[in-house]
C-alpha cells in the first residue's frame, strides 16, 4: 500500500506514459487533438510536441483580447457583478483546530490569530469519510460523494475483485502500427476524470470569470476552463506508479523487497560505482522492457560527497542531503524522448555507498502527459520558478516507512517542495487581479501523518525509534503556516475575500482494524483454505462470501448482478447492512478495552445522487487512535483483527468525521455555526456574483 494509505495504488499501468509522448497539443477549451505527417499517423516526437504547444499558446494569448471582446459582446455586458473582486483560498490539508487553538492560546500564530479576531473561525464538517479525495472532491464541487462520484483513494472493480484508482481512468491507444520489433500508435490515448459534477471553477468560466488553480486535489487529467490549473492528486511518476523511490546499494544483503520503492545493486567499476534508473516500460518496442539510464557514481575525495554523472551532466551529492532536481531523459528510440526530474541522497559511502532516489517525477517542462491546463501551464510556471514536483503525492512517505530515509531527510523535502508551492501561490496573487485563487499546501498532512509519535510518547510507532528530536516539529510546521497566512494577508483589501482552510482535522493511529479479518471471523467473509489470504483477495471464496472491505472506510456486499461472484440478494441487501451496522457499531478492542469503531453509516442514509451505487454499502468512523490496518486497505486478510501501528506513518484522519473537523476561516464573516466543506463552493460563486446551480447541496454561509 502507498501513501496517503496509499494515497493511489501502483495499479496504474506505467506504458502509458510512452504513450502518452504521442499525444498532440492541448488546444484551449476543447479536446486534446493529434498533430503528425500524414493522415491517422499520431507519431511525433517531445520536441515537436512542445513546438506545437508553444505556437497554439502563442496564438491563443495573442488572440485573447479580440476573443475576451466578442464574449462579452456576445454577453452585452452582463458579466456578474460580486460582492468582491477577488477571492483567494488558501487550503492546508489536514490543518487541525484543536491544535491551531492551543498554539493560538500560547501566542504562536499571531497572523491567523488577527485573521480570526477580525473575520471568523468554525469547526467545519469534512466528508463522511474524511478522505482527502472525497473532501476536496466536495469542496470543489459543492456535493456529497453521492454526486461527485469519489468515495475513497480506491475503488473496487466489481468484476474481478481487484482495486482501481477512484479519480482517473488512463487507457492506452487502441491502434498501433507494426515496424519490425517496434509498434507505433495510431491512436491517442485517453485521459478521464472519475470525478463528476461541475467545480467551482467551471461554474465562474461559464460567467466569464477567471481562476487559477493550484494543486487542488482530484484535479487529475486537468480540467478545461477558462483559466489555468496545475493538477495534483493523483497525478503519477514517470513509472506510472502513486510514488516509487529507489535505492542503490553495494550491499546485497540489504537488496530486499520495500513497500513504496525498489532495491537495485551499485556496482563497483573503474573509478566510481554504477547502476541504471528505472523508468517506464518502452511500450514503442514489443517486448516492452522498461526504458533505463545508467549513471557513474565517483566519491570525491573529501570523504563526504560524491559525483553522480548522467549522460553529458554531473552533479554533486552531499551526505544526507537532497541534491537540486536533476533532469533524466529516457530515449524510447525512433527520436522519441521521455524526460523526467529527481533528487538524489548520497545516503552512506562507507561502509557501504548507499544512494537514495526520489519517485521521477514527470519533468513539468517537457511534460510527458497532460499535468496542467491549459498544456503550456506547467512549462510556464517551470520556466518562470524552476522545476517543482509534479506528483500528485511528492513527498515520500514509504521511504520513511521503511527507514530509507530519516525524518530529518524527510522533513528537508517536505519543507523544499513547499518552496516551491509558495512561489507559485505569490506569482498567482501577483498576477491575477480578479476572480478566484486556489491553491492547497500538502505539508500539513504529510508531517502530521508521519511525525505524530513525536507528540504521543505512548504510540506504539516509537519503539526502537528515537522519539525526542522532532517534538516540535508539528509546533513548528503550523508556525510556517502562520507565516504563509501573514504573506497572504499583505494582499488582501477590502475587495477581497480571504478564505483558509483544511478538509479534515488530524488525530493518532495507534491501532489497526482489518475489518476482512473481521469478517472472515463473523462467517461474512471466506477462503478457499487456510487462515490468511495474499493482497486483493487472493484465495478469497466469493461463492461464500457476504461482504468484503476495501480502502480506507467501505464495506461492499457482494452483491448479485453487481459483483461477478456475487450470492446477496439485492433484496435482502437492506437487512444485511442493518446486522453489519448493529454488529459493528461500538466494537471494541479487547486488548486495549477501547472502543475503535464509533459509528457505522449506511451509505444510502448519509449520500444522494446518480453515483451512490458506486460507493461502498457502509462507512466505517473508527474511533480516534484507530484505522483501517496496513493489511486490510490492500485486501488481505490475516490471523488477527487489531494490531498495533509502528511505522513512522503515526497520525491520520481516516475516522469518524466527528472526530477530525476541518478549518474554516475568513475575512468575512461566517453566517451560521456548524458549516460544511460542501458550503465553500456555492458560497465563492455567491461572492462573485454569481447564481448558486440548484444541484449543490452546500449553502452560502459567507456574508
Amino acid at each position: 500500500m502507498r501513501s496517503k494509505a496509499d494515497s493511489c495504488t501502483r495499479g496504474m499501468p506505467s506504458h502509458l506514459f510512452i504513450a502518452s509522448v504521442l499525444l498532440g497539443v492541448v488546444l484551449p477549451s476543447v479536446a486534446y487533438a493529434y498533430i503528425g505527417p500524414g493522415a491517422g499517423f499520431a507519431f511525433l516526437t517531445s520536441f515537436l510536441v512542445l513546438f506545437a504547444t508553444f505556437f497554439v499558446a502563442f496564438i491563443f494569448f495573442i488572440t485573447w483580447p479580440i476573443r475576451f471582446l466578442i464574449k462579452r459582446i456576445r454577453r452585452r455586458g452582463n458579466v456578474p457583478k460580486g460582492k468582491v473582486d477577488r477571492v483567494i483560498i488558501v487550503g492546508f490539508d489536514g490543518l487541525d483546530p484543536e491544535i491551531l487553538d492551543d498554539l493560538r492560546s500560547k501566542g504562536k500564530v499571531p497572523n491567523l490569530h488577527s485573521l480570526i479576531v477580525r473575520g471568523s473561525f468554525k469547526r467545519m464538517r469534512s466528508t463522511c469519510p474524511p478522505i482527502s479525495p472525497v473532501a476536496w472532491s466536495s469542496f470543489s464541487t459543492g456535493v456529497n460523494p453521492g454526486k461527485h462520484n469519489i468515495f475513497d483513494f480506491l475503488a473496487p472493480e466489481r468484476r474481478s475483485y481487484l482495486s482501481k484508482l477512484s479519480s482517473a481512468d488512463i487507457r492506452p491507444p487502441s491502434r498501433w502500427l507494426s515496424l519490425g520489433r517496434y509498434r507505433i500508435p495510431l491512436s491517442k490515448p485517453s485521459y478521464r476524470s472519475l470525478r463528476k459534477s461541475k467545480p467551482f471553477w467551471t461554474v465562474l468560466a461559464e460567467h466569464e470569470i477567471f481562476s487559477s488553480i493550484i494543486r487542488v486535489p482530484i484535479t487529475f487529467p486537468p480540467d478545461k476552463f477558462g483559466g489555468v490549473q496545475l493538477s495534483s492528486l493523483c497525478v503519477p511518476d514517470l513509472r506510472g506508479t502513486q510514488g516509487s523511490f529507489s535505492f542503490y546499494t553495494t550491499n546485497e544483503k540489504a537488496i530486499s523487497n520495500y513497500t513504496g520503492g525498489f532495491a537495485y545493486k551499485l556496482s563497483k567499476t573503474d573509478g566510481g560505482y554504477v547502476g541504471e534508473l528505472i523508468g517506464p516500460e518502452n511500450i514503442m518496442l514489443k517486448d516492452s522492457k522498461p526504458l533505463t539510464l545508467p549513471f557513474k557514481l565517483v566519491l570525491n575525495d573529501d570523504g563526504s560527497t560524491a559525483t553522480i554523472h548522467i549522460g553529458n551532466e554531473a552533479n554533486r551529492l552531499e551526505i544526507g542531503k537532497h541534491s537540486p532536481w536533476v533532469g533524466l531523459e529516457f530515449n524510447a528510440g525512433l527520436g522519441v524522448k521521455v524526460r523526467g526530474i529527481c533528487r538524489f541522497i548520497l545516503k552512506s559511502v562507507n561502509p557501504d555507498v548507499e544512494l537514495y532516489v526520489t519517485p521521477i517525477n514527470i519533468d513539468p517542462e517537457k511534460p510527458a502527459m497532460p499535468i496542467s491546463h491549459p498544456f503550456i501551464y506547467s512549462i510556464y510556471l517551470a520556466k518562470l520558478l524552476g522545476p517543482y514536483a509534479t506528483l500528485g503525492l511528492a513527498e515520500d512517505t514509504w521511504a520513511l516507512n521503511e527507514r530509507i530515509i530519516n525524518e530529518d531527510q524527510f522533513l528537508e523535502q517536505a519543507y523544499l517542495i513547499n518552496e516551491e508551492r509558495e512561489r507559485m501561490l505569490f506569482n498567482e496573487l501577483e498576477r491575477v487581479r480578479r476572480g478566484a485563487i486556489a491553491c492547497v499546501f500538502d505539508i500539513t498532512d504529510r508531517i502530521q501523518h508521519m511525525l505524530w509519535r513525536y507528540i504521543d510518547p505512548t504510540h506504539p510507532a516509537n519503539r526502537d525509534k528515537e522519539s525526542e528530536r522532532h517534538k516540535d516539529a508539528i509546533e513548528k510546521l503550523y508556525v510556517k503556516v502562520d507565516e504563509i497566512v501573514g504573506k497572504v494577508l499583505r494582499y488582501v483589501d477590502d475587495r477581497t475575500a480571504l478564505i483558509i482552510m483544511s478538509d479534515h482535522g488530524f488525530k493518532p493511529f495507534r491501532r489497526g482494524v482489518n475489518l476482512n479479518s473481521w469478517l472472515k471471523q463473523e462467517g461474512y467473509l471466506h477462503l478457499k483454505e487456510g487462515n490468511e489470504s495474499g493482497e486483493w483477495f487472493e484465495g478469497v471464496d466469493w461463492s461464500r462470501t457476504k461482504a468484503y472491505a476495501l480502502g480506507l472506510g467501505g464495506i461492499y456486499l457482494n452483491l448479485k448482478d453487481r459483483e461477478s461472484q456475487g450470492i446477496v440478494d439485492p433484496q435482502d441487501a437492506a437487512n444485511l447492512v442493518m446486522e453489519l451496522k448493529d454488529l459493528l457499531t461500538g466494537l471494541k478492542d479487547e486488548e486495549t478495552g477501547e472502543v475503535a469503531i464509533k459509528n457505522v453509516y449506511d451509505a444510502r442514509e448519509v449520500y444522494s445522487g446518480p453515483y451512490v451505487a458506486e460507493g461502498p454499502d457502509l462507512i466505517i468512523g473508527y474511533n480516534a487512535g484507530y484505522r483501517a490496518s496496513w493489511e486490510g486497505v490492500t485486501g488481505k486478510v490475516t490471523d488477527r483483527v487489531f494490531t498495533d501501528n509502528t511505522k513512522a506513518w503515526s497520525g491520520d484522519h481516516c475516522i469518524d468525521p466527528e472526530c477530525v473537523p476541518a478549518v474554516f476561516i475568513s475575512n468575512r464573516k461566517i453566517t451560521v455555526p456548524n458549516p460544511s466543506i460542501q458550503d465553500i463552493a456555492p458560497s465563492v460563486l455567491d461572492l462573485l456574483g454569481v447564481p448558486v446551480p440548484a444541484y449543490m447541496d452546500g449553502k452560502v454561509v459567507l456574508e
